[in-house]
């Protein structure tokens, strides 16, 4: 440990899409007035979109929030708007697959509910608007390992035994958070003895925007578009299935994706590589602890079902923005226990609640039974015939209901 810690305002753990936007924000709103660090393990540079083969939606809050920070008019000339929304849940030999559910993917004032953009691409717009800040310093490649905190200064101690003081830490590492863990906060999860497989592909016929939601008995399938006639591809399977199948090679895996995707979109070419991770639920007990915080998935890591999970991690940044620069501008220091506790407030019901329904709805497409199918089938097609019911259902899916931050609102901090 160093005789002298580096000093700083906020030391932010994670340059992933939740650390490099709060970095942003913050700077944004403060001003020169603030001095940030931004420890990640990986060197500071722009992920390779053609290395990471996720795309997110990205629905109109979180493109709100976006559009706030000053970058999504780098991001929007790549952005593929959704235009319909289908669902559908049968088993996977069924001859017919009949719609159950379909969305007009519309905003009540007209605008797409939700864009998909390639993962790559999203890191490089909000890593290149922060690396042009000055109050930012990049400390990376580098681990934070150690945290303790008193009444006055959070202390983050690096593996190379550097000390960075602040008045405040916030992890934003991913569900394996070690900050998380060295501030004692719990967890509560489970596994789901299911893989994500992700992959992009090209169509030989349009796709014209629609994202397909096919429930499947091994577990969601979805079918999500981008630009240039591609789609990315996220397949949620049971881990033997998902073990099987990744042992293909690309003209058998293109073979199992056209057995679920019907010969909808014509041929289907592989473009990059395939891509899988174990996937579980983890919920921190405590958003905070003095002088620290948590963000995005080391604060909830949840099931990838319904796409939210960097959407949730959005409005937990133009939260803490929020609260974080009401402190500064009326005198109190970033580490304030009561604005902090404001932000856990704020945050925890809706990180929760979306949490428990998205294990939910997994579990309960998962089950494969005729009898069951029958239910979910006539449940959805209720649904189907409420409009009223499906713009509600639509508006909380895009992060525009409850108590939302400005930066979400489309307004300045």
């Amino acid at each position: 440990m160093t005789d002298h810690p580096e000093r700083f305002d906020i030391v932010i753990s994670g340059g992933s899409f939740a650390g490099l936007a709060l970095a942003l924000g913050l700077v944004q709103a403060l001003g020169g007035d603030v001095r940030l660090a931004l420890v990640d393990r990986a060197l500071a540079a722009p992920a390779n979109d053609a290395a990471d083969a996720r795309a997110f939606a990205i629905w109109a809050g979180s493109q709100a929030v976006l559009e706030a920070l000053g970058v999504w008019a780098a991001i929007a000339p790549y952005a593929q708007a959704m235009s319909r929304i289908e669902i559908s849940d049968s088993a996977l030999d069924d001859g017919v697959r009949p719609t159950r559910l379909t969305y007009d993917a519309k905003t009540d004032d007209g605008r797409p509910v939700a864009h998909m953009v390639p993962a790559g691409l999203l890191h490089q717009a909000l890593y290149d608007a922060v690396a042009r800040d000055d109050a930012v310093k990049w400390i990376a490649p580098a681990d934070a390992i150690g945290f303790t905190a008193d009444a006055h200064t959070a202390a983050v101690t690096l593996s190379d035994g550097r000390v960075l003081d602040a008045a405040l830490c916030v992890a934003a590492e991913g569900r394996r958070s070690t900050l998380r863990d060295a501030a004692g906060i719990k967890t509560m999860g489970w596994g789901y003895g299911q893989r994500g497989i992700v992959a992009t592909v090209a169509f030989e016929m349009g796709h014209d925007g629609v994202a397909i939601q096919h429930f499947l008995p091994g577990g969601p399938f979805a079918i999500l578009p981008l630009q240039d006639n591609r789609a990315c591809i996220t397949w949620s399977s049971t881990d033997a299935e998902a073990e099987r199948v990744l042992a293909l090679d690309d003209e058998a895996f293109l073979a199992e994706l056209d057995l679920r995707i019907g010969g909808r979109f014509g041929a289907i070419t592989l473009v990059g590589k395939r891509q899988s991770w174990p996937l579980d639920v983890k919920i921190a007990r405590d958003f905070i602890a003095p002088r620290f915080a948590l963000i995005g998935d080391a604060a909830h890591g949840v099931h990838p079902v319904a796409g939210q999970g960097v959407n949730l991690a959005f409005r937990d940044v133009a939260a803490l923005i929020e609260v974080l620069t009401d402190a500064a501008r009326i005198g109190l220091d970033f580490g304030h226990g009561p604005a902090l506790e404001r932000y856990a407030r704020w945050r925890r019901f809706d990180s929760t609640m979306s949490a428990a329904a998205y294990d939910g709805l997994n579990r309960s497409f998962s089950v494969d039974s005729p009898i069951l199918r029958a239910v979910r089938g006539a449940g959805l097609g209720l649904v189907d015939q409420a409009p009223a019911l499906k713009r509600m259902i639509m508006t909380e899916a895009a992060g525009l209901s409850g108590d939302l931050p400005k930066l979400v609102r489309g307004e300045r901090v």
